[in-house]
């Protein structure tokens, strides 16, 4: 069985494969959003959704730790490698610009949530500073709200939640890589 997603609204519409050949064109109808669109099987223009890639392979490929979203009802566990400087999380949605999207329906989570700054400290090493985005459900550090501009230091291992989705700190040095 394949998958293919609407290009309006990134839903998913499974088809089995097996029955076209190589190069036919197929048309689909969304049944989300009831856009019409046509693929052509054995070719894609779209990326990869992280559960087919292999998260952590890349895990902290860039050198800066990553975020691991831990699987439930909403969505599978992703893995999202964070880079020096400001990681805007949310949720997925096509052109959003955000870098470290969640592919979730998670209605409880914004499209920009919350952010953790990546950056030096006087001694050379990496530290994590969690903020709420402003988001509507808020940011949970160890059972606590985040108030307006309060920022946290988190560390290896800290956990957060955003709506419905609890998230784990994975820093670069951590031992579990």
């Amino acid at each position: 069985m394949k998958r293919v997603r609407c290009p309006k609204c990134d839903s998913f519409i499974t088809f089995d494969e097996t029955k076209y050949e190589q190069g036919q064109s197929l048309v689909f109808e969304c049944p989300e959003c009831g856009k019409q669109f046509g693929i052509r099987i054995g070719v894609s223009k779209l990326r990869n959704r992280q559960k087919d890639e292999k998260p952590e392979e890349n895990a902290n490929q860039k050198g800066f730790g990553s975020i691991v979203v831990i699987e439930n009802v909403f969505h599978f566990k992703q893995v999202i490698p964070l880079q020096l400087g400001e990681n805007v999380i949310g949720r997925y949605m096509k052109g959003s610009g955000i870098n470290c999207p969640i592919e979730t329906v998670d209605p409880s989570i914004d499209m920009t949530h919350c952010i953790i700054n990546v950056s030096y400290d006087k001694h050379g090493k990496l530290k994590y500073i969690l903020r709420d985005g402003p988001s509507n459900t808020g940011t949970f550090v160890d059972n606590e709200i985040l108030g307006d501009r309060e920022r946290r230091v988190i560390e290896d291992g800290s956990l957060f939640t955003i709506g419905a989705t609890s998230i784990i700190l994975k820093t670069a040095d951590s031992k579990d890589d």
